[in-house]
C-alpha cells in the first residue's frame, strides 16, 4: 500500500469498531500486555464519543472503508496542569515506514498547540523502538516517572514535549 492511497482525517462514528480492532491487532503484534495498557481501555470501543468535546480530537488513517491506525490528543488524565497527552498512536504494518507517522504527529501537535496546551506527554513501551525514534525526532524527551494517572501501569517509558 502506498501513502498516496491513505488519508489522515478526523474519526467518524463508523470508524469505532475498525480503529479498536486495528489498535488491538497492533498491540498483540508487539506483545503488549492486555491489562494495564490501551488494550483494556473501555474508551477503545467508543473512540468517537471519547474524543468529542473541547480540546480532544482523534485522527485515523483511512483508505476507502479501511482503517490502518490513528492517534489522538486529550487533556492528561488526573493531572492538574495545561498538559495534553498523545494517545493511542498505533499503525498497522501497511501504514508504517511511509511517512504517515510524521504527518500524524504534526496533525496532533498542531491541534494541541491550537487549543492552548503548553506541553504534550506520552507513554509507550521500551521495545517500541521506531515509535520512540519518531517521538524524539519531533522533540519529545524522556522523563523519569509518569505524569497524571492514565491507568497504563505497564507502560514504562514516559516522554514530554514543550509546545
Amino acid at each position: 500500500m502506498s501513502k498516496n492511497n491513505m488519508l489522515i482525517r478526523e474519526i467518524q462514528q463508523q470508524d469505532n469498531p475498525k480503529i479498536a480492532a486495528a489498535i488491538r491487532e497492533v498491540l498483540l503484534e508487539f506483545g503488549v500486555p492486555k491489562i494495564g495498557t490501551t488494550y483494556a481501555d473501555e474508551a477503545l470501543d467508543i473512540m468517537t464519543e471519547t474524543y468529542s468535546g473541547d480540546r480532544k480530537k482523534f485522527f485515523v488513517i483511512a483508505s476507502g472503508n479501511n482503517i490502518y491506525g490513528g492517534a489522538g490528543i486529550s487533556q492528561l488524565d488526573n493531572y492538574d496542569g495545561n498538559v495534553c497527552e498523545l494517545q493511542k498512536m498505533y499503525f498497522k504494518p501497511e501504514a508504517r515506514g511511509i511517512g504517515l507517522g510524521s504527518e500524524m504527529m504534526e496533525k496532533c501537535l498542531d491541534f494541541a498547540k491550537s487549543t492552548g496546551f503548553e506541553k504534550c506527554y506520552l507513554e509507550t513501551m521500551p521495545y517500541m523502538d521506531n515509535a520512540r525514534k519518531l517521538y524524539r525526532k519531533v522533540g519529545f524527551t524522556s522523563i523519569d516517572e509518569p505524569m497524571g494517572d492514565t491507568g497504563h501501569y505497564q507502560c514504562s517509558v514516559w516522554m514530554i514535549k514543550d509546545l
